[in-house]
């Protein structure tokens, strides 16, 4: 192909936002189709980025040229990890953002790309020849032509939101769906289910009693996610915590027929990992308080974000029960907390690139495929913006397994397991998440990105030199001799001495404390300090972990041919060759994964 590859992105949401911008990145000519360009980027429900298993991601897209750890760093006014009394493994950074601010640096970035248009239209169908997708209609009646197609639509199929028995045509607050594309979908061979989220209300800032609330302070000092192309942060602002009540229960539980959760007006699933203060209430009756967090939604606003309280009851009934919370007696809601059910396609008619099996050049990224969350969103969003373009050109396809990034863990559970309910990551979802920690992102994952064409050699080269230093300094600590009368631990003193690494490796010492010993070490850079103390601490364990992987990869390295016929293998179980032919493993690592799949059926494969 002698012009750059045509790529269209249908949404402007987090996932669309990674798509558009790593496919213009290698070089694809972009035209990102949304109805309103105005709310590319916009926080549809917590104003915050990262967590528990997000911030991972958020590392990752960073390591590999993604956006979304840079336009979080522009956007936070506060920044903490999460887990920090844990262990490495578990360890995950989160960041409030000023809600406006992240939306401005997202349109600011895709504004200084050359090669993304942004077209305002609503895509209602699609050209489909020869079984491939070749352009896409929009509302406005213009045919956009394309080699590639990534749907990144978010919420907004056939979507309704929920206040109570308001029922309204709407994917998010106040804004219309995207209507025609499921049908038409159907109508080719999709299976397509229903699925609902929700967000909390938005309250008054000023009518809040804060000194009934425990202060949640950022860390200091704090920390980013873009270490690639790191800027100064800060923390502007604090949370707060306070509970719910049983008063707040007792009201809640009086009006739980009220709720569209539980009369029978909303037919999809609900996520299990951030259910709503119906679902905690009437699942958790044990329970006397749920805990809440007020978070702001930027700095130029009193409006508070009231995290965990979800809900789609009747908004006086909202106002009711948020009233029951000593510090919220006298609040003013700005904006009512509601449900919102939309359509999605059960992501096994994917392949590990995020292609779908039944149409080739269409890619389906983010809710869509039945997750929850920017973060998750973001990741597809990238992955399915690289494999478009390098499909096109022939190239070996971005496939990134579970050993090696949160991305690779979610992507191969959503296509070989499924969903039946919204999927949300957790650090627990992935067998290797000691090798799978934040201090080492670019290490596992900056080659990727290198090679498609989306970190430099320059910043390539300078990542390079870090590890350099990391390792240096790891070998030097395993040989420098420390005496005995220098060191203040007993056991230690009776050994004649200790080298640093033996040093560091005791609970409580840390990096900055072997000067202390005596030792005379030069100063190093914050991150390659963080990555020698934990390398060395976490010695064993990350051995015994790399040895799990490489059991991992030899499942893994064995490919299975993607036009395998598994009908035609005598042998094998009906049920195996059911699966088999469905899910269409690339991999007998991903094919063993898959449920109802024995040893023996592996073996015969």
């Amino acid at each position: 192909m002698t012009r750059p590859p045509r790529i269209i992105v249908i949404g402007g949401g987090h996932a669309g936002i990674e798509a558009a911008c790593a496919a213009a990145g290698i070089g694809a000519t972009v035209t990102m189709i949304t109805q309103d360009p105005q709310a590319i980027g916009r926080m549809s429900c917590n104003p915050a980025i990262g967590g528990i298993g997000k911030g991972q991601i958020v590392r990752e897209l960073d390591a590999m040229g993604g956006r979304m750890g840079l336009l979080t760093d522009r956007a936070g006014i506060q920044f903490k990890v999460l887990n920090r009394r844990k262990g490495p493994a578990v360890q995950s950074s989160r960041a409030q953002c000023d809600r406006r601010l992240y939306q401005s640096a997202a349109q600011d970035e895709i504004a200084a790309i050359p090669n993304i248009k942004i077209a305002p239209d609503n895509v209602r169908s699609m050209t489909i020849d020869n079984n491939r997708v070749i352009a896409v209609i929009g509302d406005s009646g213009e045919t956009y032509p394309s080699d590639a197609v990534i749907l990144a639509a978010g919420t907004f199929l056939e979507a309704v939101t929920h206040v109570g028995a308001q029922r309204k045509s709407e994917g998010r607050f106040g804004e219309p769906p995207s209507r025609g594309l499921s049908g038409q979908l159907r109508s080719l061979g999709f299976e397509v289910g229903r699925l609902k989220t929700g967000t909390p209300p938005r309250l008054d800032g000023s009518s809040i009693d804060y000194s009934l609330c425990e202060i949640q302070p950022g860390d200091q000092p704090p920390r980013g996610f873009s270490r690639r192309r790191p800027i100064p942060i800060a923390n502007h602002a604090n949370c707060w915590l306070t509970y719910t009540t049983p008063e707040t229960h007792q009201l809640i539980t009086d009006n739980i027929g009220r709720s569209p959760l539980y009369n029978g007006q909303i037919s999809g699933i609900g996520p299990r990992y951030c259910p709503s203060i119906e679902d905690k209430v009437m699942k958790f009756a044990e329970k006397p308080r749920h805990q809440l967090f007020l978070e702001p939604e930027g700095m130029g606003t009193d409006e508070i974000y009231i995290n965990g309280f979800s809900s789609s009851l009747p908004a006086e009934v909202q106002l009711d029960a948020l009233r029951t919370i000593p510090a919220l007696r006298d609040v003013t809601m700005t904006r009512p907390g509601y449900a919102v059910e939309y359509d999605f396609f059960p992501p096994t008619q994917l392949h590990l690139t995020l292609e779908t099996k039944p149409i080739k050049g269409l890619y389906f990224c983010g809710q869509i495929n039945g997750t929850s969350g920017y973060e998750e969103a973001a990741g597809q969003g990238f992955v399915a913006g690289v494999n478009a373009v390098l499909a096109i050109r022939g190239e070996e396809p971005l496939i990134l397994d579970r050993s090696e990034s949160y991305i690779g863990v979610m992507i191969d559970d959503l296509v070989t397991l499924g969903v039946d309910e919204p999927y949300r990551m957790f650090t627990s979802r992935a067998e290797h998440r000691l090798h799978l920690r934040e201090d080492n992102t670019e290490r596992r994952l900056a080659h990727h990105g290198h090679r498609i064409g989306l970190v430099g050699s320059k910043e390539y080269d300078s990542l390079s030199r870090r590890w350099e230093k990391i390792d240096r300094c790891i070998e030097e600590f395993e040989k420098t001799a420390i005496p005995a009368a220098s060191i203040p631990f007993p056991g230690i003193k009776r050994q004649g001495g200790a080298t640093l690494a033996e040093l560091l490796r005791i609970p409580g010492v840390s990096f900055g404390d072997l000067n202390g010993f005596g030792a005379q070490i030069a100063p190093v850079e914050t991150l390659v300090a963080e990555a020698v103390e934990i390398a060395i601490k976490y010695e064993g364990y990350i051995e015994r972990q790399a040895r799990q992987i490489e059991q991992f990869k030899r499942l893994e390295s064995q490919r299975i041919p993607a036009d395998l016929h598994y009908l035609g293998l005598s042998g094998l179980r009906r049920e195996a060759k059911d699966k088999f032919t469905r899910i269409r493993p690339y991999t007998l690592g991903q094919a063993s994964r898959i449920p109802g799949i024995t040893s023996s059926d592996i073996a015969l494969l």
